[in-house]
């Protein structure tokens, strides 16, 4: 039987965050919601002020037998820009941090040591700001955002923000994609 791990990431919007993640092979389940806030079960209106102090993320559940923790990290760093603390194009706010909760001193190593040898690399012009955290409560998000990008591929942000995000995924992680997508 396999053993599973879950991972708390946050990346800018949740859906292309969980749109990325559900084509990872390896990886059983993702789920967009809320996590880091102060506020008891925030709703996405609630987040969206500013004030719950709660940050999209997606909790991905993996097989690290078939998958690494680092693994699911390189993916994670390749698909947002991790130098901007509270932006992500043209979504700006707290909610939009780049924040990754770990839920073991393991995590928390690999996460401090992937930082560490991409900021050595020089891949980006500024310094990486993702805030690395012990897991807080993960609440997940309202049903209409699950699946989002899967079921509304043609409304303007899933084609303009979500679609390159996915696409740029599929091409430099082909290799890492679930049995059947290669290529499709």
């Amino acid at each position: 039987m396999p053993k599973h791990e879950t991972a708390i990431l946050g990346g800018g919007c949740f859906w292309c965050l969980e749109a990325v993640y559900q084509q990872l092979n390896g990886v059983s389940a993702v789920e967009s919601g809320y996590s880091g806030g102060h506020a008891p079960k925030p709703s996405y209106s609630d987040v969206c002020t500013g004030k719950t102090g709660h940050i999209e993320v997606v909790q991905v559940t993996f097989d690290p037998e078939v998958l690494s923790y680092r693994e699911l990290l390189d993916v994670f760093f390749a698909i947002h820009d991790p130098t901007s603390r509270d932006r992500q194009g043209e979504d700006a706010g707290e909610q939009y941090r780049s924040v990754i909760f770990t839920n073991s001193d393991a995590q928390r190593e690999t996460a401090e040591a992937a930082i560490r040898d991409l900021n050595a690399a020089g891949i980006w012009n500024k310094p990486i700001v993702t805030d690395v955290r012990p897991a807080a409560p993960f609440f997940p998000a309202e049903e209409y955002h699950r699946q989002y990008f899967a079921r509304n591929p043609e409304q303007a942000y899933c084609s303009y923000v979500v679609g390159p995000k996915v696409r740029k995924f599929r091409e430099k992680f082909a290799g890492k994609l679930r049995p059947g997508l290669a290529g499709a």
